[in-house]
């Protein structure tokens, strides 16, 4: 069977057989942007039951129907780190929430930190983003992006099993800073805001038991930049790339 080159995320169940007709705005950018037609396949995934094959059944100016052939992926769920990141700029801020998702985060989450310029986040937006991102990466899974929280009140119930990997600007030139850790461990990587961290912040995040301070290198990283390049890191040493 040819394999489809559009690929599309849909909220209902996926499996041998299954029927499901596409919403509104869904059926008009497969019909209507990508003028496909009755007869072409498309790549289906949910989220929970992998990657689907289905046929176009019906193919309407606003309905589209199409029923499951095969599956031509199994669900795959990401490594178990979680992206903490300070809101920026939209556009930035758009960027990390995509990237993580294509860098195989399992939870993308806002923190509002002292210094950190954005209070507010549209979640709904950065979901979308997060859903579209995986559409085009061929991933099977959509990292929930979580509603904004104070960092204070995060690592006010931060759990003990999950290790802490501090993306710490101040070891800009601390080479030795290194990653390290065990590979079945439970992580998350939190990134600061463009005016960094608060001295009550660093002294709080390195007092933590499951923190691990580390350098992103010898220059000072935009934090869009710093995401992509801890994640690329963790997953080098401790996720899915080995």
């Amino acid at each position: 069977m040819k394999k489809a080159k559009i690929r599309l995320y849909v909220d209902e169940p996926l499996g041998e057989g299954q029927s499901l007709s596409l919403p509104k705005d869904q059926a008009h950018y497969l019909i209507g942007v990508m003028r496909q037609k009755a007869g072409a396949m498309v790549a289906l995934f949910n989220g929970r039951d992998g990657e689907w094959q289905a046929e176009i059944i019906e193919a309407g100016k606003r309905k589209a129907l199409l029923v499951c052939k095969e599956q031509s992926k199994p669900q795959q769920a990401p490594p178990d780190v979680w992206l903490y990141f300070a809101p920026i700029k939209k556009t930035r801020t758009d960027f990390i929430v995509e990237k993580a998702a294509e860098l195989g985060a399992a939870r993308i989450c806002p923190v509002q930190t002292e210094f950190t310029n954005s209070e507010r986040i549209r979640q709904d937006r950065l979901q979308a983003h997060a859903v579209e991102a995986a559409e085009q990466c061929g991933e099977t899974f959509v990292p929930p992006v979580e509603d904004i929280q104070k960092l204070s009140a995060v690592l006010d119930h931060w759990p003990n099993d999950r290790k802490l990997l501090f993306c710490d600007e101040t070891l800009v030139n601390d080479m030795t800073s290194g990653l390290s850790g065990d590979k079945d461990q439970k992580w998350a990587i939190l990134i600061g805001p463009e005016g960094g961290f608060s001295e009550a912040e660093i002294t709080r995040l390195r007092n933590m038991e499951q923190t691990q301070s580390i350098s992103l290198g010898p220059r000072v990283l935009r934090a869009d930049t710093a995401a992509v390049a801890a994640l690329t890191l963790w997953q080098n040493a401790l996720g899915d790339w080995r």
